[in-house]
């Protein structure tokens, strides 16, 4: 399995977690939002791991913006889910 594919399952899961109400929206506030920053690196590292391994990067970018949305509460809960969703999609399609 490549890194990429790995880091994608990694911030898939994170995201799921990260949308889930009320929850993941009490995590983010309790890090002091560190928790999107965190997010916004690994979202990154995947997409310069998944440019290298010339793999899909649209859930990385999706990933980043994201992050950086996410101080918004309802909009980050359902960007946060549909990043999960194509992370997720894109770690199990993703065979390279």
């Amino acid at each position: 399995m490549s890194l990429s594919r790995i880091m994608k399952w990694i911030t898939g899961g994170c995201e799921a977690f990260l949308g889930i109400p009320f929850i993941g929206g009490a995590f983010i506030l309790s890090s002091g939002w560190g928790a999107l920053f965190v997010m916004f690196i690994l979202h990154l590292v995947t997409l310069l791991v998944a440019h290298n391994e010339k793999g899909s990067k649209a859930g990385s970018i999706i990933g980043m913006v994201t992050s950086v949305v996410a101080v918004i509460p309802i909009l980050g809960m359902i960007m946060h889910i549909i990043t999960a969703i194509v992370l997720l999609i894109d770690a199990m399609i993703n065979k390279k």
